[in-house]
């Protein structure tokens, strides 16, 4: 069953009011930078043709293995508490499953990249997932630079862009998206982004980052939540698809292995040519002016701007904190 979002920007704040009350002590423990979730900033849902964009790439994951022209396991090795290994990747009945299990004294880890495979700058990227159950554990959807560590400027070396995390000590209805760049003492974020979408954390749903010289764009079941113009890469970059564990053994307490994060496709688009990036012509108005977020965030340094509806007052704040755990 499709989630009935509200498009009206008034109920929508209300919407989330009342969400950090019902767990507001969880709010609270996660910590006050954390920033609160919002609804979507479209009214209606968008599909990469409808913006402009045509299919180039995709995997529909329908072989009894990885395709080794478009994927590898990537970092096979020590992660955090857990171990990359290819024992936790598997493919069957037309998924990828990305599992968290244990093993002798191990937990193991799926983890997936296109890197050397298929590497691009721009464009519309989409997965079809079901999440992860536990706590603790987190599946996420992300692009990464191979050059993210040799430079300060994302333009020039890269950033990770993280298209979809699920930290489910944040409720089961909120997914996380950031941009970080510039890897080392003087590392860069725009800060974890939260959107909120009921039932998010059940079955399987979209998860999507439109990508184009001026913006990163994030979506949610063809829904818009956000636009970013911070941490721009110019360079070509690699996508992956992993299962993520924390450093710390108290924040795995409460997780139950095994656990899966199940793909059902990827997806990529490349614009028309002659066409440039943004929303189609006849696109409905938006109910709210878009949440492009132009500042970033370093070290422990809170930065908030507003967001305000075109058909009333009122302010969300943009949240401020990360998402969770160390980039990668």
């Amino acid at each position: 069953m499709k989630a009935h979002l509200d498009p009206h920007p008034r109920r929508s704040r209300q919407t989330t009011i009342w969400f950090c009350a019902l767990v507001g002590l969880g709010c609270n423990l996660v910590g006050l930078a954390q920033r609160p979730a919002q609804g979507p900033i479209s009214a209606v849902r968008q599909t990469p043709e409808a913006l402009g964009y045509e299919l180039v790439w995709e995997d529909d994951f329908n072989g009894n293995a990885l395709d080794p022209q478009k994927w590898a396991v990537r970092g096979v090795g020590p992660r955090a508490l857990g171990y990359v290994s290819p024992e936790a990747v598997t493919v069957g009945d037309g998924y990828l499953k990305l599992h968290a299990l244990k093993k002798n004294d191990r937990i193991l880890l799926g983890a997936v990249g296109t890197q050397d495979r298929f590497m691009t700058r721009y464009g519309y990227f989409e997965c079809r997932a079901q999440l992860q159950k536990s706590p603790g554990i987190w599946a996420a959807f992300w692009i990464q630079s191979t050059e993210i560590a040799k430079g300060e400027d994302p333009a020039i070396y890269g950033a990770e862009i993280d298209i979809m995390e699920f930290f489910k000590k944040l409720g089961t209805d909120i997914v996380s998206h950031n941009v970080h760049w510039a890897y080392g003492p003087r590392q860069q974020t725009t800060r974890g982004m939260q959107s909120y979408l009921k039932g998010v954390g059940e079955g399987f749903h979209t998860f999507a980052l439109e990508w184009t010289p001026e913006k990163y764009a994030f979506f949610v079941d063809g829904y818009r939540f956000y636009e970013v113009r911070a941490g721009l890469s110019h360079i070509e970059e690699y996508m992956i698809l992993s299962m993520e564990i924390p450093s710390k053994p108290e924040e795995i307490k409460d997780t139950v292995f095994p656990d899966v994060f199940v793909v059902d496709y990827v997806k990529v688009y490349k614009k028309k040519r002659g066409l440039s990036a943004g929303l189609p012509a006849d696109a409905p108005a938006q109910t709210t002016r878009p949440a492009i977020y132009d500042d970033a965030a370093e070290g422990d340094k809170q930065v908030e701007e507003a967001l305000v509806p075109i058909n009333g007052p009122g302010v969300v704040r943009r949240p401020t904190s990360r998402s969770d755990g160390s980039p990668a």
